[in-house]
C-alpha cells in the first residue's frame, strides 16, 4: 500500500515548532524528569544545559523516542508522535535530524555510507543520486572531499562530528538534535563547530535543540537557553534571565570563573 503524503503547515521564525508537555522518565524506581515542559521554536538553537545528571541527553532521547516515557506528549507541527498514524510518524522522522554525543557512526562503515544511511531507510533512490548528495552534505559541513572514503577509526574527533552533523542533515530535516556536539573538542575545533552550527541554522532555517555544558556554545551559537533542575526546566530565556534567576548553581554556572565572556557580553 502506498504511504500517504504527509505535509507540514509553514511556519514563521519564532513559532513553536516543538513541544513537550508533562515528560516524566526514570528507571526503575528513579525519576530522571519529572512533568517537564519545553518547547523549541522554528529557527532558533535552543541551548539545554545542567549539572551532571539532571537528565538533560534523558529529555533529548525521549523527545525523539528513543527512551520511553511514563507521561508526557510530544507535538511535532501540531502533530501527537504518540498517537500519530504511521505515515505521519515517519514525516516527523524525516524532518529531524541527530548528532548524538560520541557521534554514533557506525565503524564499519565509510563517512560517505554512513551519512546514506537515512538515505536508504526513508528514501528510494538511485545509488549515484545518493553518492552525490552525500558529496553536498560532506562539503556543507567543511569536511574535505576525501573524508567521504574514511571510516570513522581514520577520522579525528572534530571530524567525526562533522560527519556525524552530515548524517544528521541527510534527509534535509527542519529540525537537528545534538547532544553534547563540542564535547572532547580542542577550544579551537568546538569553536569552529559553534560557528558552523549557527551558519547552517541561519542558511538553512533549521530549528536546532543542542544539550551542552560548554558555556562559549551557549555565547556563540544560542539564540534561547534552558537550564535542567530539579527534574523539570528551572529557567528559560536569554543570557540575561540566566544572569538574574535566583537559583545556586545557576548562578554558580553563569557567573563563576569560567563565566566571564558571558557576564561582558551581556553587559556590553
Amino acid at each position: 500500500m502506498a504511504k500517504t503524503l504527509v505535509s507540514f503547515p509553514p511556519v514563521a521564525r519564532g513559532d513553536v515548532i516543538l513541544q513537550a508537555r508533562g515528560i516524566s522518565v526514570g528507571f526503575g524506581d528513579v525519576t530522571i524528569i519529572e512533568n517537564l515542559d519545553i518547547d523549541l521554536r522554528a529557527g532558533e538553537v535552543l541551548g539545554v544545559v545542567g549539572a551532571s545528571g539532571t537528565g538533560k541527553s534523558v529529555l533529548l532521547r525521549s523527545i525523539i523516542g528513543l527512551l520511553p516515557r511514563r507521561s508526557g506528549s510530544v507535538k511535532v507541527y501540531d502533530i501527537d508522535y504518540d498517537s500519530a498514524s504511521s505515515d505521519e510518524r515517519s514525516a516527523v522522522d524525516r524532518n529531524w535530524g541527530v548528532l548524538f554525543q560520541n557521534g554514533a557512526l557506525f565503524s564499519a562503515l565509510t563517512v560517505k555510507q554512513n551519512i546514506q544511511v537515512p538515505m536508504r531507510e526513508h528514501l528510494k533512490m538511485p545509488q549515484t543520486l545518493m553518492d552525490e548528495l552525500a558529496k553536498i552534505k560532506i562539503e556543507m559541513v567543511g569536511l574535505s572531499p576525501d573524508a567521504a572514503d574514511k571510516y570513522p577509526s581514520e577520522l579525528s574527533g572534530g571530524m567525526i562530528k562533522r560527519a556525524s552533523l552530515a548524517r544528521a542533515l541527510a534527509l534535509d530535516p527542519d529540525i537537528v538534535f545534538l547532544d553534547e556536539p563540542t564535547s572532547g573538542l580542542d577550544p579551537i575545533s568546538a569553536a569552529e563547530f559553534d560557528s558552523l552550527l549557527k551558519k547552517l541554522c541561519s542558511t538553512l532555517q533549521l530549528s536546532a535543540f543542542m544539550v551542552t555544558h560548554d558555556l562559549d556554545s551557549l555565547y556563540a551559537a544560542c539564540d534561547r537557553i534552558a537550564v535542567i533542575g530539579q527534574k523539570r526546566v528551572l529557567v528559560e530565556g536569554s543570557l540575561t534571565d540566566m544572569l538574574a534567576f535566583d537559583d545556586p548553581w545557576v548562578q554558580d554556572y553563569f557567573k563563576g570563573k569560567r563565566a566571564r565572556r558571558l557576564i561582558d557580553a551581556v553587559n556590553v
